[in-house]
């Protein structure tokens, strides 16, 4: 049995994560810890498991990996912790809020020789692996133009913890938590990045964004259209890919594809016994390879290469210019 640490019950995904953990079969939580004490004690004590006052503590023998959901201003301090203790690390998305924090835990990972994940578990639903094989086969032409939303109503409605609006903690705000999926999966899509634009509005006038939107030219000049925001009360997620050949798209409330490829004359509806099985959740990869058994999917490099969007993309916004990322890492 794989002995779980839990670091910190920060993101909203905590809880999720701890029950995937629990459910999995070859591991269990077996210690919490958190930057404030008295939710660290509530969260361990409702799982019946050790509470750990500190750090050090909870990266004690015993421990085989920890889940972290710290602040992603904490991440470098926590992960690093955990990769010196040792110790297999999953962790929330974004790694960290510049390039350059990222290489120093990328090398911390290195030198400890664990296993690392992270959550990027939009890249294993059947829609988008299905159009990820349609791009990748030349099914669309040339892919010149991908565009991705995904919002949701938890500042306008409220069940957002009001923690998620520091923007010291965060790092950002709608881009950098829910707008991190259309980042990874457009970057998936159209490969290197060259520069970005953003534009981004805080509609409930909170400290960080709630309404976001971010245009990236990719090296073949492609483009990219990632949009987010915290304030929208009924968005299915969307996703668009263009070629000069073909259209994919993934929309409406049930996540439908449609597919019009290359000599089709009009779009046709994706059967569902079209889609290929969905990958494995990131926290079965990442346990499954702890148990020398899986193989994990969303490795360093896919959080290196989103930490770089997202600072491109805050640096855009400060700075109110076109950021290429030469200038970044």
């Amino acid at each position: 049995m794989i002995n779980v640490a839990m670091l910190s019950y920060w993101h909203v995904h905590a809880k999720g994560y701890a029950r995937e953990v629990d459910e999995s079969g070859i591991a269990r939580i077996a210690a919490v810890w958190d930057e404030l004490p008295g939710r660290g004690k509530q969260e361990a004590d409702a799982l019946g498991v050790r509470w750990c006052a500190s750090l050090e503590d909870a990266l004690s023998s015993g421990i085989d990996a920890v889940v972290v959901n710290a602040p992603t201003d904490m991440h470098e301090q926590v992960i690093t912790a955990a990769a010196r203790a040792g110790k297999h690390i999953f962790t929330e998305k974004v790694l960290a809020t510049t390039v350059a924090s990222a290489r120093r835990i990328a090398a911390e990972i290195a030198s400890a020789g664990v296993r690392f994940c992270i959550s990027l578990p939009q890249r294993g639903k059947p829609q988008h692996l299905f159009i990820k094989k349609a791009a990748d086969s030349g099914a669309l032409g040339r892919v010149y133009m991908v565009r991705m939303r995904n919002a949701h109503s938890g500042s306008t409605d409220g069940w957002l913890p009001e923690h998620f609006y520091d923007p010291v903690a965060c790092g950002g705000g709608a881009m950098m938590d829910l707008g991190a999926h259309p980042m990874y999966l457009i970057s998936w899509l159209l490969g290197e990045p060259v520069r970005i634009n953003s534009m981004f509005t805080s509609v409930t006038g909170r400290a960080v964004e709630d309404n976001a939107v971010c245009t990236i030219e990719f090296r073949d000049g492609a483009i990219g259209v990632s949009e987010t925001g915290f304030v929208s009360k009924a968005s299915p997620a969307a996703l668009e890919v263009y070629g000069d050949q073909g259209t994919a798209m993934v929309c409406g409330p049930e996540g439908s594809v449609y597919l019009r490829e290359a000599g089709a004359e009009a779009f046709r509806l994706v059967a569902p016994d079209e889609l290929p099985a969905p990958a494995p959740k990131p926290v079965e990869q990442f346990l499954s390879a702890v148990a020398g058994s899986g193989q994990i999917l969303y490795g360093m490099d896919d959080a290196i290469a989103l930490t770089g969007l997202m600072e491109g993309a805050y640096r855009a916004h400060r700075e109110g210019r076109t950021v290429s990322f030469s200038e970044i890492g």
